[in-house]
């Protein structure tokens, strides 16, 4: 059963304070969510972004369109841009209206292990709020920024529904790798070929698109490989919820 977020809170009060009434008994730890790192649908590969949405979303989704691949977007609400502005919003009904999934990155990319309760739950219900009026989806996985959770974390998430997905490859992007460096780890993944692969990219990093995923695409596709979405290679479903986007107002803001 779903918790809801008002009712997850309820049980960690509830918890405590039963502790502090019965502190020989063992109280009842709140669910934890599930974190995954690998698929489990054999021989596909997760390609993923985070940090968008950004100036080249576009120019990443018309390369898979040409591929005829999918992939997964982990998006932030007020990253590198707020996502309530216009070309923003129109970034994150491409990606969608193309096919591919789209998921939480939490609103502003924070280190979560650092907050309280109620800031990791605003984090996550921020930019869940921004992709229901926007897209109309109410995501079912987030990722954690910089791959980092606690079990509040966990805890979190689980009340709002959501399964944590981390990697089994990095990119090195978002670190400083080169797009050769990049390229080289790929082929290196490739060449030992391994199942399955969440590749963790960033499509703020312009040789990502431009470059890295030009040649590696191909590579993986050619190497017998399935790219998809992390929802079908974890063989479950996207989204929570799934309604009709809202018109704009002047609440949406960051």
């Amino acid at each position: 059963m779903k918790l809801t977020t008002a009712s997850f809170f309820a049980l960690v009060a509830a918890s405590t304070t039963l502790a502090a009434r019965f502190p020989h008994e063992e109280r009842q730890a709140p669910p934890l969510a599930t974190v995954f790192t690998t698929c489990k649908t054999p021989n596909t590969v997760a390609f993923t972004f985070d940090d968008g949405p950004w100036i080249y979303s576009d120019e990443i989704v018309a390369f898979l369109a040409n591929q005829s691949v999918k992939a997964t977007f982990f998006f932030n609400g007020n990253n590198y841009d707020c996502i309530y502005n216009q070309d923003t919003m129109n970034r994150v009904k491409n990606v969608y209206g193309n096919g591919h999934q789209v998921a939480s990155h939490t609103w502003a990319h924070e280190h979560l292990t650092t907050l309280t309760a109620t800031q990791i739950d605003s984090e996550m219900a921020r930019v869940d709020l921004a992709l229901q009026r926007i897209i109309g989806v109410t995501p079912a996985f987030m990722r954690p920024p910089y791959g980092e959770y606690n079990d509040l974390v966990r805890q979190v998430s689980a009340a709002r529904g959501q399964s944590l997905v981390n990697w089994d490859f990095d990119s090195g992007d978002s670190v400083g790798a080169t797009a050769n460096k990049s390229k080289a780890d790929y082929t290196k993944v490739i060449n030992d070929h391994p199942s399955t692969i969440i590749a963790l990219n960033h499509e703020t990093v312009q040789s990502t698109p431009e470059d890295v995923i030009r040649t590696v695409i191909p590579q993986l596709k050619a190497a017998g490989y399935k790219l998809v979405t992390v929802a079908e290679c974890l063989e479950m479903q996207p989204y929570q919820n799934v309604t009709n986007p809202q018109t704009p107002d002047r609440t949406w803001r960051c």
